[in-house]
């Protein structure tokens, strides 16, 4: 190999060695932008406030509330049977019709009925007059008084035979027996039903008011005597199946006589008066019996509750922007919100989110919850120029 291409190869391996040196000496050099925007960045990270996100200590009316899970019925339930035999000749009522006590729904086929009242009238009218003629007679002594005894007793007995046949033509025509709402029609016009079918013609449900029958452990037995539940009157809520919505309020109507030894739980009886129709028979809703109101209770947001080896506590923000663990007594959550029975002021700032960065006496900056949108007057201040730079109220 010729000395020319040695020096080439030699020359060209010190010109990277060079330009590599200069790379590593800019890129290291901690006067740059880049270096120096990572310096404060450590040293935010290392020694700087934490951001976290505050909340503050609220005085108000606590609802301590049991929930249990329950299904709702209806007030009451009656399937209407026919009390005779015969042929449907009459429906009058349509399916998911509101009824009344006494309206007419059907009429099965009277005639036969109405010709045994009509036999046992005259059957009647025949006795009494034969009853006239022997109490004259008797009057007279002319029969005995075995004869007139006779005489009465036929008498009675085809009244009452007149009395059952005009029972069974009323039978004919069926009416309702309480304010409801019809369901499907089981038999259709036509059909002959009998007083022993087991089906029945239609069901009828009452709306309004209506119940919810739930469950409570037994442990709050006790709790709900207490308040006097015993005897009924505690208010009830019922929510849908997410405790998003409540679908009505009502009052407890009764507590079971003895407890469910299987499941260990009370039945417990609400009613509402379902105005809306919001709830209907046979659906499952939350039951959420309110025991009382606590008065003035301090409440913090359940996050703030914090649960370590000596029990629970919360971050105290002092005026200074440092924390302080601060121990605390929590009687009961209760929809996101904690009860605190001491250790805690009304007013006072606690830290929401970002406990896990905390110690005692850590700097803290305050921040908005994540997804919160800034405020217009933040958006303004860090508009922009067509031309990529800040305008003046950004600086």
């Amino acid at each position: 190999m010729s000395k020319r291409i040695i020096f080439g190869i030699v020359g060209v391996f010190l010109i990277v060695i060079g330009w590599w040196s200069c790379h590593y000496s800019s890129s290291s050099d901690p006067s740059s932008s880049s270096g120096g925007e990572t310096g404060r960045r450590g040293s935010s990270g290392g020694g700087g406030p934490v951001p976290v996100v505050a909340g503050t200590v609220a005085q108000k009316d606590m609802p301590i509330y049991l929930d249990g899970l329950g299904t709702v019925q209806a007030f009451n339930t009656v399937t209407v049977h026919s009390r005779v035999d015969g042929a449907l000749v009459q429906v009058n009522f349509v399916e998911g019709q509101d009824v009344k006590t006494g309206d007419l729904l059907v009429v099965v086929d009277p005639r036969p009925y109405q010709a045994a009242l009509d036999q046992a009238k005259a059957q009647a009218a025949l006795d009494d007059v034969t009853l006239k003629r022997q109490a004259d007679l008797r009057a007279r002594n002319v029969i005995d008084a075995q004869d007139y005894d006779t005489a009465v007793a036929n008498a009675q007995k085809s009244k009452a035979a007149a009395e059952a046949a005009q029972v069974n033509v009323d039978y004919c025509s069926i009416k309702s027996p309480i304010d409801g709402r019809t369901g499907v029609r089981l038999v259709d016009i036509g059909n002959v039903v009998h007083a022993a079918d087991l089906n029945g013609i239609v069901v009828i449900t009452q709306l309004h008011p209506i119940s919810v029958l739930f469950t409570l452990p037994e442990q709050n037995l006790q709790s709900i005597f207490n308040t006097g539940g015993a005897s009924g009157g505690l208010k009830v809520q019922a929510l849908d199946r997410g405790n998003t919505a409540t679908l009505d309020e009502g009052s407890l109507a009764v507590v079971d006589n003895e407890i469910d030894q299987t499941t260990g739980t009370i039945k417990l009886k609400a009613t509402f008066p379902n105005n809306d129709l919001k709830l209907w028979p046979g659906k499952f809703v939350n039951a959420r019996l309110i025991l009382e109101t606590q008065k003035g209770a301090t409440v913090i947001p359940s996050a703030v509750v914090q649960r370590g080896p000596q029990g629970t506590y919360a971050y105290v923000i002092k005026p200074d922007k440092t924390v302080e663990m601060r121990p605390i007594k929590v009687a009961r959550t209760e929809a996101n919100l904690a009860l605190v029975e001491s250790g805690l002021k009304a007013g006072e700032q606690v830290v929401v989110d970002g406990q896990y960065k905390l110690q005692p006496g850590t700097h803290v900056e305050l921040t908005s919850p994540q997804g919160q949108q800034p405020q217009p007057s933040q958006q303004s201040a860090q508009a922009k120029t067509p031309s990529g730079k800040r305008t003046k109220g950004s600086k």
